[in-house]
C-alpha cells in the first residue's frame, strides 16, 4: 500500500522535470472552510481559469510526511478552458489525496480511497471511470513503509488482521530522481453548496498500487530487508520517465492500451533504508524524517 510519502521538491523544479506548460491558479478556498480542497480544476469547465506562463501561481510547502486527506501536487493533462484548440495541456495542479467518486453522496469515505489496486482499478466502480480518462502522476521523493513479521503480513494480505506498524523504512529511487507515482483523479460536486461557490468542486486523487518487487533492491540496507516485498506486499506503481507521456495521455482509452499502462517498472531501481519512528506520528514533519539510520530502531524478523 501507500499510506505516507514525502514530497519536498519545489513546484518550479517539478515544472522543469515534467515539462509543465501551465501552472496552478490562485487558491479559492472559502472562508471558514479549513481543509477544503482548492477548486483548481473543475469538471464543468474542463480546464483552468486562464493562467498564463509556466510558473505555478501558488505553492504547497515541502512536506516530508504526506498523509491521507492532505493536498498534494499532481501532474495531469487536460484541455484549457476556452482554448482555441482543445488539445490536452500538461499542468501542475493541487489535488486532495483520497478519491471521492463523482457519484458519491458525500466525501466521507475519501480517507479510505487513497489507493487503487492495479489488478482491479479498471473494474471497481469507484475507480474505473477515472482510470479510463483521468490519470495523473503524483510526484514524490519516496514513500514510507513499516516492516513487521512475515506471518503478520500474510494475515494482512488475507484481510484478517491489520498489520501493526513497526520499523519504518523510506523507499526512494536509488539515483535520486523523482518518484513518479501513477495516480488517478476525480471531480466531485458538493450538492450542499450553490453554483459558483468557491468550494463547490472537489478535485481528489488516489495512488495506484501493485505487487511489490521480489527482486533485490538497487541499494539494500546493511541490516534489514533485501527486496521491497520483504517490507510490504504492495508498493506504489512507479512510472519511469519513458512512460509518463502514455500514462498522462487522455486519448488512450482502449481497454488493452489501459491494461498495458499498468505494467510494473524494471526491478532494482529502488533503495530502502530505516528511518526514525518519529515519522509514525503524522504531526512530525521535517527533512530529518528522511535521515538514514545505521540500523533499525525497532526489532524485526530480519
Amino acid at each position: 500500500m501507500c499510506g505516507r510519502y514525502a514530497a519536498s521538491r519545489r513546484p518550479e523544479d517539478l515544472v522543469d522535470v515534467f515539462g509543465i506548460e501551465r501552472g496552478v491558479p490562485p487558491a479559492r478556498t472559502a472562508p471558514g472552510t479549513p481543509g477544503t480542497p482548492r477548486a483548481s480544476v473543475t469538471e464543468g469547465t474542463s480546464g483552468t481559469s486562464g493562467t498564463s506562463g509556466r510558473e505555478p501561481e501558488e505553492t504547497l510547502a515541502p512536506d516530508w510526511n504526506v498523509a491521507p486527506t492532505k493536498e498534494v501536487w499532481a501532474v495531469l493533462e487536460r484541455p484549457l478552458k476556452d482554448a482555441g484548440q482543445p488539445r490536452p495541456v500538461r499542468q501542475l495542479r493541487v489535488l486532495k489525496w483520497g478519491l471521492v467518486p463523482s457519484w458519491a453522496k458525500s466525501p466521507e469515505g475519501a480517507a479510505r480511497m487513497i489507493n487503487a489496486r492495479a489488478e482491479t482499478v479498471e473494474e471497481k466502480p469507484s475507480f474505473k471511470r477515472a482510470f479510463a480518462a483521468r490519470r495523473c502522476i503524483l510526484p514524490a521523493d519516496g514513500y514510507y513503509e513499516w516492516v513487521t513479521g512475515a506471518d503478520e503480513r500474510d494475515l494482512e494480505v488475507e484481510g484478517r488482521r491489520k498489520r501493526p506498524r513497526k520499523q519504518p523504512y523510506f523507499v526512494t529511487p536509488s539515483d535520486g530522481s523523482v518518484f513518479a507515482m501513477a495516480g488517478i483523479y476525480e471531480f466531485w460536486r458538493d450538492p450542499t453548496l450553490p453554483a459558483g461557490h468557491p468550494a463547490a468542486w472537489w478535485a481528489t486523487c488516489s495512488v495506484i498500487t501493485t505487487e511489490a518487487e521480489t527482486g533485490p533492491l538497487g541499494v539494500a540496507p546493511a541490516e534489514g530487508p533485501h527486496s521491497l516485498a520483504d517490507i510490504h506486499p504492495r508498493m506504489p506503481l512507479m512510472l519511469t520517465e519513458d512512460r509518463w507521456d502514455a500514462w498522462l495521455d487522455p486519448a488512450r482509452t482502449h481497454p488493452e492500451e489501459l491494461r498495458g499502462l499498468l505494467t510494473p517498472p524494471p526491478e532494482g531501481l529502488m533503495r530502502a533504508y530505516p528511518v526514525s519512528t518519529a515519522v509514525s506520528n503524522v504531526r512530525n514533519n521535517g527533512p530529518e524524517l528522511l535521515t538514514e539510520l545505521e540500523g533499525p530502531e525497532e526489532a524485526t524478523l530480519f
